[in-house]
């Protein structure tokens, strides 16, 4: 098993259909707490714990060989890092890339800056695949808070898309 060094005692290791449970309880710990902040256009108000749908969606990215994991000693996972191929609903790439399928970071404070320090990973592992281009979606609604975490990591906004009602935002990265 691989593991890197992360935060502090944090690791990143490789991900297995065994967290989907700790994956379950991060997304339903964040959907509550858009719901306690009025925010239900991201991911809605029902627990993900609850959904079969979801359940099964969270399996399959678990499994997927691009999924990894933040670990930390004390609070148990706190990140998840999905990487591989676009999603279906945006447009294809027209350069090799790296896609980010999910990033998702735990509301423990022990989990403060586990997002970046994964997107710092799926840099280096866009590097060791030979390619310098990163693409991610991710909700273009409420505040714009998410699309300006990406931008603050080095993504720029490429096109915005509506997804079944969920607006949509496609950023792209390009390694130095």
């Amino acid at each position: 098993m691989t593991s890197v060094p992360a935060m502090q005692e944090t690791v990143i290791r490789r991900a297995s259909v065994d967290d989907v449970p700790a994956v379950l309880r991060m997304f339903d710990e964040i959907i509550a707490w858009f719901v306690s902040i009025g925010n239900d256009g991201q991911w809605g108000t029902e627990l993900w714990s609850t959904q079969e749908r979801q359940i099964g969606r969270v399996t399959e990215a678990c499994a997927l060989p691009g999924a990894w994991m933040a670990e930390h000693p004390d609070a148990g996972v706190i990140g998840i890092l999905v990487l591989g191929e676009a999603m279906d609903y945006v447009p294809a790439a027209e350069e090799p890339e790296l896609y980010v399928r999910l990033l998702l970071a735990a509301r423990d404070p022990r989990a403060r800056g586990i997002g970046r320090r994964l997107l710092a990973f799926a840099d280096d592992e866009a590097r060791a695949a030979g390619v310098d281009r990163l693409r991610v979606d991710c909700y273009g609604g409420g505040s714009g808070d998410l699309v300006r975490f990406y931008e603050s990591c080095g993504y720029e906004r490429i096109s915005v898309f509506d997804e079944d009602g969920w607006p949509g935002q496609l950023l792209g990265k390009t390694l130095a």
